[in-house]
C-alpha cells in the first residue's frame, strides 16, 4: 500500500515519459529504483485488489450503485506494443493506431462518482478483425439496382429474437461482468448495467440479460418506436403488438416525470414502455 501510493503519486504529477528510472526520482524517500522494478515485477491480482481498496475504503451500504462499462483508446506510435491495432476514438471521429482498454466500473448513484472496478486490454482476434472489416465493407458497397420478387424468398425461415448471438468483442465483456460479478456478489447486489450508445441494440440487451442485469444505454436517433397496442384482440390470428409509432413532440401527458428549467432551457423527462421491432421486450 506504501509503495503504490508513492508511484501513484509520482506518476501523477511527473512530466515527461512515464519510466521506472523517472519513476523512482518522482517518488522521493521509498521509492527507490529497485522499489519501483520489484513493484512493477511483481504479479498483483489487481481485480482483488480494486475491490479490496472499494469495500473497505469506499462502500457505504445504504447506497445504489450502477455497474458502468466504458472503452478508452490511447494513441500509441510503436510497432511492437502488445495489442496495438486501429481503435475508433470518439474525440478524434475516426479509427486510430494505439492500444483499446476496457473498464467496468461500479458508479455510486447518490455521490454521482466512478470507481474503476477491472480494466482489460482489449486485443481483439483475427475472427473479429474479419468481421470488423466485412462490416466496413459492405457499407461501402453501392446498393444493387436489382428488384427482388415479392414474398418471402424460398428457405427463409422464421427467426427466434430471443436467439441473439454474441459477437466477440460482446462474448469478451460478457465474461469480463460474470467475472466481476462473482468476485462482489457476497456483499454487493447490482441490478443494471450502464453502457454507451454502442451498445443500444438486440445483441448488448441479450448480453445483459444473460449476466443476468437490466441493460440502460442509448438508442440511435432515429431509432423506431411503437406504442404497445392497446386495442382489442382481432379474433383470428396472432395478437397485435405495435401500435402507432412514437413522435417526439406528441408524448402523452401522463408518462411525464421530470421538468426542470435552468435559464432558457426546459427539459421534460418521459418514462414509459415502448416496443421496437428488432428487439424481442418492452423497452
Amino acid at each position: 500500500m506504501r509503495q503504490f501510493t508513492r508511484i501513484a503519486l509520482a506518476m501523477v504529477v511527473m512530466t515527461g515519459r512515464v519510466t521506472m528510472l523517472g519513476l523512482s526520482r518522482w517518488a522521493g524517500p521509498g521509492g527507490s529504483y529497485r522499489t519501483v522494478q520489484r513493484f512493477f515485477a511483481t504479479v498483483i491480482p489487481w481485480a482483488v485488489l480494486f475491490w479490496v481498496f472499494f469495500r473497505h475504503h469506499v462502500y457505504r451500504s445504504e447506497e445504489a450503485s450502477l455497474l458502468g462499462g466504458d472503452e478508452v483508446v490511447v494513441t500509441q506510435a510503436g510497432k511492437t506494443t502488445h495489442g496495438l491495432d486501429r481503435f475508433f476514438a470518439r474525440l478524434y471521429g475516426k479509427p486510430v493506431p494505439g492500444l483499446a482498454f476496457f473498464t467496468l466500473s461500479l458508479v455510486s448513484i447518490q455521490r454521482r462518482r466512478s470507481f474503476p472496478m477491472r480494466v482489460e486490454q482489449v486485443v481483439r482476434s483475427d475472427a473479429e478483425k474479419a468481421a470488423s472489416k466485412a462490416k466496413a465493407a459492405a457499407k461501402k458497397r453501392p446498393p444493387t439496382s436489382v428488384k427482388r420478387c415479392p414474398g418471402r424468398p424460398q428457405g427463409r425461415k422464421n427467426k427466434a429474437k430471443t436467439e441473439a448471438m454474441l459477437s466477440p468483442e460482446l462474448g469478451r465483456i460478457t465474461h469480463m461482468i460474470d467475472a466481476l460479478l462473482h468476485l462482489i456478489a457476497a456483499s454487493l447486489a447490482l441490478t443494471s448495467v450502464v453502457l454507451d450508445g454502442h451498445f443500444g441494440n438486440h445483441h448488448a440487451l441479450a448480453l445483459a440479460r444473460q449476466c443476468p442485469l437490466h441493460l440502460i444505454a442509448k438508442l440511435r436517433a432515429d431509432s423506431a418506436l411503437y406504442w404497445p397496442y392497446p386495442g382489442p384482440y382481432a379474433g383470428r390470428g396472432p395478437r397485435r403488438q405495435y401500435g402507432r409509432k412514437v413522435h417526439d413532440d406528441d408524448l402523452p401527458v401522463q408518462y411525464l416525470q421530470e421538468t426542470t428549467v435552468e435559464g432558457h432551457i426546459q427539459t421534460r423527462l418521459y418514462q414509459a414502455p415502448l416496443l421496437h421491432r428488432s428487439i424481442y421486450r418492452s423497452l
